[in-house]
């Protein structure tokens, strides 16, 4: 699996510092379209390794993360690069279709 990173309010700037691109998975464990889209995002994460790194951010333990980031719904994938968001992802959906919507933004 992925190296997926947890984060929350006291290491999410570290992700911000990263080189490479981070996918930010915000969560959490009572949402049935999030636990079906954990995997893909792990799969991904090994997909393009190299290319991104891949955060789990749960909404229920960091709120004040969620409404900075302007999530409103859950799940929610925010790619961002030196700290901006380059990319947002509403909803789940197929493995196929997330990286068709990722891989160009990397």
């Amino acid at each position: 699996m992925a190296n997926v990173t947890e984060v929350n309010a006291s290491n999410f700037d570290e992700i911000l510092t990263e080189d490479l691109p981070v996918l930010v998975d915000f969560w959490a464990p009572w949402c049935g379209p999030c636990r079906t889209l954990s995997p893909i995002v792990e799969e991904l994460g090994d997909d393009f390794a190299g290319r991104m790194k891949v955060a789990k951010c749960n909404v229920d333990d960091n709120q004040d993360l969620a409404m900075k980031y302007g999530v409103m719904s859950i799940p929610t994938l925010v790619l961002l690069k030196g700290g901006e968001e380059i990319h947002r992802v509403v909803g789940a959906m197929p493995k196929a279709r997330l990286a068709a919507e990722i891989e160009p933004k990397l």
